[in-house]
């Protein structure tokens, strides 16, 4: 066994334990779900007994996750720095585990428009938090006082804009693959993400 192989055998037998735990769940009942004996689980998490893939497969699905996450190395690309576009107020993150989704980070002083000719639909979902000030969604026909560090998660195929409410506000959004294509699409014929953004 080389070096990389006993740091990845340890990093599986501590990510095994830390799961259970974080579950709530003791040796006997993580044994009982993957239909292990409790001992050979106790042997598995502090290294006394060999890591079987069968076994491996069987703790990921008891455990709630999957096998590539289970054995998953460590990565030195942990820092992301962001994109800037400073005339929009907007720094966007990719999510390197997931290609097709970005973070956003934006300022917004532009109020929600008035006309409903200007909310956009598009595939997709976001999910965003107000950081600082107040901001208003308009969501097809209802609206919504979305507050500092309240949430908001909705399907992007109702028609929707946000806007700054009494003041400038600041949020941070995550976009799926299709509300991203769906805002680059709206920031290149319009000028500016969601109809509504600055």
């Amino acid at each position: 066994m080389t070096q990389e192989d006993g740091e990845l055998d340890g990093l599986v037998r501590k990510r095994i334990r830390a799961l259970r735990v974080a579950q709530g769940w003791s040796l006997e009942e993580l044994a009982t779900r993957a239909k292990v004996s409790q001992s050979t689980l106790s042997r598995i998490e502090n290294g006394q007994r060999r890591l079987a893939l069968d076994q491996l497969v069987t703790l990921a699905r008891a455990l709630d996750t999957s096998l590539d996450q289970l054995v998953e190395t460590a990565t030195d690309d942990v820092i992301a720095n962001p994109t800037i576009d400073a005339q929009r107020g907007m720094m966007r993150w990719p999510i390197k585990a997931e290609p097709g989704m970005s973070v956003v980070r934006q300022r917004m002083t532009n109020p929600a428009p008035d006309s409903p000719s200007r909310l956009r639909a598009h595939p997709g979902r976001e999910w965003l938090v107000v950081i600082s000030g107040t901001a208003t969604l308009l969501l097809g026909n209802r609206r919504f006082r979305v507050e500092t560090n309240q949430a908001a998660e909705f399907p992007t195929m109702l028609p929707h804009a946000i806007g700054a409410e009494g003041g400038p506000c600041e949020i941070i959004g995550i976009f799926d693959r299709d509300a991203r294509r769906g805002h680059q699409r709206g920031e290149s014929a319009e000028g500016r993400p969601g109809g509504s953004r600055e």
